[in-house]
Formats: C-alpha cells, sequence, structure tokens
C-alpha cells in the first residue's frame, strides 16, 4: 500500500519538476537564440503604433483603490458563500447561524463605507 503513495508522489514531483524547468528553458532558449541588438526606438513606449505623447506612468486617484479593495471583500464574501451552499444539507443549523453572522458582518462593513460616502463616485 505504500508503494501506491510513493508513486503517487513520484508523479507529483515529476510534474512539478517539469512544471519549473520547461518555463525556464524556455524562457532560456529565447534569450539564447534571439537576437540582441539595442536600439532607442525598441526601448520608447509602444502605444498601439502611436507615438507617446506623454510619460507612460499614470498615478491613480484613492478611490480606485477603495472600489477595487471592496470588490475583492465581496468577491472573496462569494468564494465562501457557494461551497457553503453547495454542503448546506449536511452542515445543518449551526453552519447556518455562522454564515448569517458572516454576512452580517460584510453588511456593518458595507453600510460603513455607505455612511463614510466611499462609494460615491463623484
Amino acid at each position: 500500500m505504500s508503494n501506491i503513495y510513493a508513486n503517487s508522489y513520484l508523479i507529483i514531483f515529476v510534474f512539478l519538476c517539469l512544471g519549473v524547468l520547461l518555463p525556464i528553458g524556455a524562457l532560456t532558449a529565447g534569450r539564447l537564440l534571439r537576437p540582441h541588438v539595442p536600439d532607442e526606438m525598441k526601448a520608447t513606449t509602444y502605444e498601439s503604433g502611436n507615438n507617446p505623447f506623454h510619460d507612460s506612468r499614470v498615478q491613480f486617484q484613492v478611490r480606485y483603490y477603495l472600489f477595487a479593495l471592496l470588490f475583492v471583500i465581496f468577491d472573496v464574501e462569494t468564494v465562501f458563500l457557494y461551497p457553503w451552499a453547495v454542503v448546506y444539507d449536511q452542515l445543518g443549523l449551526f453552519a447556518l447561524v455562522e454564515m448569517i453572522i458572516f454576512i452580517v458582518l460584510l453588511a456593518i462593513g458595507l453600510i460603513y463605507a455607505w455612511k463614510k460616502k466611499v462609494l460615491r463616485w463623484m
């Protein structure tokens, strides 16, 4: 029986090695085989064939980060809700109470963000 487990770990190890070595090999082959001719035109920023007319680095406003953070929070909430909904019949009342507490805490966070006017765009 232990031979079966050893073979399973061997297969995982082989795939792990392949997953690491193949990209490293492809990147190394590309670096060795491509022509290396540095040019000023190659170093410029590419904007769909147009000449760049300003600096390509743009500083985003803080409200973008707040919206992104709220999106991630509620996206993670759905990641927790889907598995719970699938096995709800097996978990019973205790899991229902825990999930209600979880949703209430997230609702409190949403209400707090609403009161602080984080969700207002302008």
